[in-house]
């Protein structure tokens, strides 16, 4: 077993996430290097200040730019939205390991007969006229459906044909218009390899290993309990996932990690252990500040960061007005490897100003001048990234 000091398991959490010293990732190849070792990032179409996958890789990638991300889905078709931890996007190339769903939900449509000739009518229209969004189409259909995958269905024929044949692998995401997704044939966009490829892995434990690593990989450090970072893995319960830390240990694909003062035992990927070895070496990093987003695979499991970083963080985004302790669309800073607090930020584009609404600083952080300047940079650079040429902060405090 591993033996980590508080300070250690932060720092490697940081380091892996390239977020600790200097960064790790640049530039378009940068973001598919992080992707890649994440497994996936989540998507959110929610755009106060960024959207969230463009919030995770403004604070990884050097040099990392909105127009990146699109360019990386919808031309070079490197990436692909796809359903893994609840809506997210994925390198192209594990489009055959989430087969199994695409299965269940081709399955799943014979159960409404009525669709079928919908369906004909989308093909054909696509066909004919290239993508298209459901607010474009003029289905009829007098049914109630509910997704085999993900996505939730309705009684709007047009929406809930398009997410049938987009849950059946038949359409793929074309782009976005703010939140309004257009849908393409899929043979347009993925190479026949990926599209006729098989499940690599047909067996269901084989397929929760290989789940449950990839989530450990997104994290970085996870325990062996319920925790929000195993969200929407089909058939995970507690015996399943027990099972996969139990052969994944055994083949030495994982590594048990011990952490002063927490009960629990931690686990990382075995092919990190070389980052656990770099904190461990005497350094002293340069101090960056960055702004997270609010579902980074870094915080997907709360607790754990309650208890690695001292830092209890809730995004009240769906919490009544009244009920917040700060405020609509929150993002908590980082500075070296401590959370010293949460800003509440909204980029007016139309005047392209950073509103700064408000910095909260933790109980036991003395916001000194070395610490306020780095802020002041990461602000800076925040509002580069949304395209805003000034910075307004009427109240820190």
């Amino acid at each position: 077993m591993i033996q980590l000091t508080n300070r250690e398991a932060r720092q490697f959490l940081l380091l892996k996430h390239g977020l600790w010293g200097e960064h790790r990732f640049a530039g378009k190849q940068g973001v598919m290097e992080f992707i890649r070792q994440a497994g996936c990032i989540q998507y959110d179409p929610i755009d106060v200040c960024g959207k969230n996958a463009e919030l995770v890789l403004q604070s990884r990638i050097k040099g990392f730019a909105k127009p990146m991300l699109d360019e990386l889905l919808y031309q070079d078709r490197c990436l692909i939205d796809y359903p893994d931890k609840n809506l997210a996007i994925i390198p192209a190339e594990d489009w055959p390991y989430f087969e199994r769903y695409r299965k269940a939900a081709r399955e799943h449509a014979g159960r409404y007969p009525e669709m079928m000739p919908l369906i004909a009518q989308v093909r054909a229209h696509i066909q004919h006229h290239g993508a298209i969004s459901s607010n474009e189409l003029n289905l009829e259909g007098d049914f109630t459906w509910q997704s085999a995958i993900h996505w939730s269905g309705g009684n709007n024929a047009s929406r809930s044909v398009l997410e049938q044949m987009y849950s059946t692998g038949e359409l793929v995401i074309h782009h976005k218009k703010g939140t309004r997704k257009y849908y393409d044939l899929a043979e347009k966009h993925l190479p026949p390899s990926l599209r006729s490829a098989p499940d690599p892995l047909e067996d269901e434990l084989e397929h929760h290993k290989w789940r449950v690593l990839r989530r450990i990989g997104a994290v970085g450090l996870l325990w062996n309990r319920a925790s929000d970072a195993w969200l929407n893995i089909w058939g995970l319960k507690s015996e399943q996932r027990n099972e996969a830390f139990r052969q994944l240990l055994q083949e030495a694909r994982i590594m048990a990690v011990s952490v002063e003062q927490m009960k629990d035992v931690l686990y990382c990927r075995a092919e990190d252990v070389p980052l656990i070895e770099t904190v461990l070496q005497p350094s002293a990093p340069s101090q960056r500040c960055e702004l997270i987003a609010p579902l980074d695979n870094l915080i997907w499991d709360r607790k754990l960061i309650n208890e690695l970083f001292h830092f209890d963080y809730t995004w009240e985004i769906y919490t009544p007005a009244m009920k917040r302790r700060f405020g609509y669309y929150v993002l908590p800073l980082l500075y070296g490897d401590r959370f010293i607090g949460r800003a509440e930020i909204i980029a007016e584009r139309k005047s392209g100003t950073l509103v700064v609404r408000n910095i909260w600083y933790e109980h036991d952080i003395q916001p000194t001048k070395p610490l306020r300047a780095a802020v002041n940079r990461c602000l800076q650079h925040f509002a580069l990234f949304n395209g805003c040429e000034t910075i307004t902060a009427p109240s820190i405090s």
